[in-house]
């Protein structure tokens, strides 16, 4: 079996990455992360008009109706660049929930605003510290009103549109909220990596329509989840490539006692453990990636898998590309910083490290007492 990408789709990766090395370099990404700005409108805006958001969308809502693969083959892309753009919380996970749930006046009014760039969508689920589950979830909808707090809130501080687990009597469901409407306060507060804000929402009797239904929010989000995490494996599988490039680039140029210390041999073990993780990373996510667009079976567990592989390599790549550069590596005038940071950004969107190890090991033992039961 042939899990590597067409040749239409290695294309698509071509063309993204022409894209984004012209409109993201690195001094794009300073901008965002050193200025008052939330994210990159600009590129945000150009993502749209190429049709890179709505690649995943059907062309009935305005997007360009490619399928999940090609939508796969961007997110490594922009994941490569560290892009400071909102597409995480916009397209993978609220596009999708609307995708998999909305009713066809929610999609119509929603998607082809999200496909262009137009709206920026986020995802309300923790309401501070602590796991993020069902029985955590205290916010309420009464008389189709919205009361309660979210924090924090991945673009929260930015995002037109807003998803929110909150209870009514049916109890958890997943409500629409426009947060440009009545009722709706929010601030934005510190991160590991400004260049994904994350804010705080109050809400206080905001209108709101579920999505999907009644009592079933809580499923929605796990479906949300197992697809987005792919998604989001293929940016770390991103970011782990390039800071293992950023890495080897600098071992070959930096001299040391006469040689490049590329020809030391703990840098040498260094540079190969990078490669394996990374490697390791991109084979589950290709796997990810084939369940995810046939729909297979197995997606939930290779979900798991690509979530938990992904977030280890590139928590490890983007920690031995600063090690690997030495005392050059700490400092805010190389890149290495960005790629650390985005590491540990994108290790807790969608529940943590420790979450995803939990889901992947429940799901290994249900696929393995399947054949018992039966």
């Amino acid at each position: 079996m042939n899990f590597d990408f067409s040749d239409d789709q290695k294309q698509l990766r071509d063309q993204v990455r022409r894209f984004l090395a012209d409109r993201c370099p690195p001094s794009a990404v300073r901008a965002i992360l050193e200025g008052p700005e939330p994210f990159d409108r600009a590129l945000y805006a150009g993502l749209g008009e190429m049709g890179f958001l709505g690649a995943a969308i059907p062309e009935a809502y305005g997007g360009v109706g490619l399928g999940q693969l090609e939508l796969c083959v961007i997110a490594e892309e922009l994941g490569r660049v560290n892009a400071p753009v909102p597409v995480a919380s916009s397209i993978y996970q609220v596009a999708e929930a609307l995708l998999l749930a909305g009713t066809e006046a929610q999609k119509q009014a929603w998607l082809p605003k999200l496909a262009s760039g137009e709206v920026v969508g986020c995802v309300a689920l923790a309401e501070g510290a602590g796991k993020v589950s069902e029985t955590a979830i205290h916010a309420q909808v009464s008389g189709g009103k919205l009361l309660g707090t979210k924090a924090p809130v991945a673009d929260g501080d930015c995002a037109d549109v807003a998803l929110v687990a909150a209870r009514e009597a049916a109890g958890v469901s997943l409500w629409i909220v426009d947060l440009t409407g009545p009722g709706v306060t929010r601030e934005a507060l510190e991160s590991i990596d400004p260049t994904r804000s994350q804010g705080r929402i109050v809400f206080d009797g905001a209108p709101a329509e579920r999505l999907g239904e009644a009592g079933q929010g809580w499923r929605l989000v796990a479906d949300m989840h197992d697809r987005a995490a792919i998604l989001i494996a293929f940016e770390q599988v991103g970011g782990s490539d390039r800071a293992l490039e950023l890495a080897r680039d600098y071992a070959l140029d930096r001299m040391a006692f006469g040689r490049p210390i590329a020809s030391f041999q703990a840098v040498k073990h260094m540079l190969a453990d990078m490669y394996v993780s990374a490697t390791l990373a991109r084979s589950n996510a290709y796997y990810g990636a084939w369940a995810l667009s046939t729909g297979a079976a197995e997606l939930p567990m290779a979900a798991a898998t690509a979530r938990v592989s992904g977030t280890q390599a590139f928590q490890h790549c983007a920690k031995n590309n600063i090690q690997v550069h030495g005392g050059m590596g700490f400092t805010w005038a190389f890149d290495c910083h960005l790629f650390y940071r985005r590491a540990n950004g994108l290790a807790l969107v969608l529940g943590s490290q420790s979450t995803w190890e939990d889901l992947l090991i429940d799901r290994l033992r249900q696929r393995n007492d399947a054949p018992a039961a039966a």
